[in-house]
């Protein structure tokens, strides 16, 4: 899927003003980092290869770095750098990636093993955690400080209702 993703960044991507995006790609990141981090030893999704190349990517870690590095920055280049105008087209735009990613991690899922599930974590919660995703990322482009004051009790919630161990 990186493959896709590398190649539908460099055609369809905002290149020419990547440095707008540039922050919100490292608000991408840094909360994928932060998850990773936290959960550590409570991963509600884990990612595996199964495929390619486990002598390269082992592990949940290595595989999620991929993926912040090369799907994340096309993701916000593409859907960023293409936003509609008008509300109801982006509300539209917001619906479609939410769907391209929730269908990603439901092909990976059940048909590919390249995710699991646990402590409680399914596809309902990822299409939900999708749509706060493509959201806060929409917020963040528009208002960094609005998107990162209103992560922090989305992440609060999180840990709480599944039952994170921070220590």
């Amino acid at each position: 899927m990186n493959g896709l993703f590398f190649i539908a960044g460099v055609k369809w991507g905002g290149w020419r003003n990547w440095s707008k995006y540039h922050s919100t790609i490292l608000f991408f990141w840094f909360g994928d980092l932060l998850y990773n981090v936290l959960c550590k030893n409570h991963l509600m999704w884990e990612y595996k290869e199964t495929i390619f190349g486990q002598t390269f990517l082992p592990n949940h870690l290595t595989v999620s770095l991929l993926i912040m590095f090369v799907a994340y920055p096309a993701t916000v280049l593409i859907y960023l750098g293409n936003i509609p105008r008008s509300t109801f087209k982006v509300v539209l735009w917001l619906c479609l990636w939410v769907t391209i990613y929730s269908l990603i991690e439901y092909i990976n899922l059940r048909y590919l093993n390249l995710v699991s599930h646990h402590h409680g974590w399914s596809m309902g919660w990822s299409v939900l955690f999708n749509l706060i995703i493509f959201s806060m990322l929409l917020l963040h482009y528009k208002h960094q400080v609005a998107a990162l004051l209103i992560s922090i009790p989305i992440i609060v919630f999180f840990i709480i209702f599944f039952k994170v161990p921070i220590y």
